[in-house]
């Protein structure tokens, strides 16, 4: 534990001590804003003009037409700019020969691996947490549904640790950044699109590829459902590129 302390301290001042961190928030917080403003206005406009027809009135909703748009490109945010805050968790390393400096050290490779993983799970959630201001903004103007924001702030945690487990996994084969951001948001992008595809090909390998689809397991907590086996879904996803990591670590040190 306390190995994993000091691991975790250390990742944790590297992103808030370089430039890292605050870029990617500044980034992140600015496409939300806008995206929530313009979702929001155009939402009053629609209620004000609705307003003359009861039935066209029924239809407007903030969690429609604000929440799950705002989540659906939160998800897809977080999508090209994870890659961003794990590329250089183990790239890093291995370029500055720190790695075999750390192997060294009585630290085992899971602790090592956990400290950098919930450093940067972290740095996310701070992330994440600034957007709490849009809903909070949204029931003091007006009535606010919360089981929907708080299964679509579910999915998006869920979806956002996968994304860094993809990523640290993408770092640890590669001395290179830029090389692992990039790796990271391919297989990223294919587990998100490879849905698409289930209407072109025969409806059990259509079906299976539904099912691994992170697109398809987040809509349903956009929507307020929070099913089973969608967490089962993302927290085996996680596991397994944790796995793989360890596994890519101590592949190092039998080369070593």
């Amino acid at each position: 534990m306390r190995n994993f302390a000091a691991i975790f301290k250390k990742e944790l001042r590297t992103y808030f001590t370089s430039p890292i961190a605050y870029v990617v928030m500044f980034i992140f917080l600015l496409l939300a804003g806008f995206f929530f403003y313009s979702g929001y206005a155009y939402f009053n406009l629609i209620s004000f003009q609705a307003m003359r027809s009861a039935y066209a009135m029924a239809g407007v909703n903030v969690i429609d037409w604000v929440v799950r748009p705002l989540f659906g490109n939160i998800s897809v945010f977080l999508m090209l700019i994870m890659p961003l805050l794990t590329m250089r968790l183990f790239s890093e390393e291995k370029k500055t020969g720190t790695i075999e400096l750390l192997f060294t050290y009585p630290i085992r490779d899971s602790e090592l691996l956990l400290g950098k993983y919930i450093a940067c799970l972290t740095v996310f959630l701070v992330m994440l947490g600034a957007t709490l201001v849009y809903p909070l903004m949204m029931a003091t103007f007006g009535t606010l549904p919360w089981g929907p924001v708080l299964s679509g702030y579910l999915g998006l945690i869920l979806l956002g640790a996968s994304f860094i487990a993809l990523g640290i996994f993408a770092s640890s084969l590669t001395e290179n950044q830029i090389v692992a951001a990039v790796l990271a948001f391919g297989v990223l992008l294919f587990f998100w699109v490879i849905g698409w595809a289930a209407n072109f090909v025969p409806p059990k390998v259509g079906n299976v590829l539904t099912q691994i689809s992170l697109l398809q397991h987040f809509d349903n907590f956009a929507k307020g459902i929070i099913d089973t086996k969608d967490i089962v879904y993302y927290l085996t996803l996680i596991l397994f590129f944790l796995f793989l990591t360890l596994r890519s670590l101590e592949s190092k040190k039998w080369r070593g």
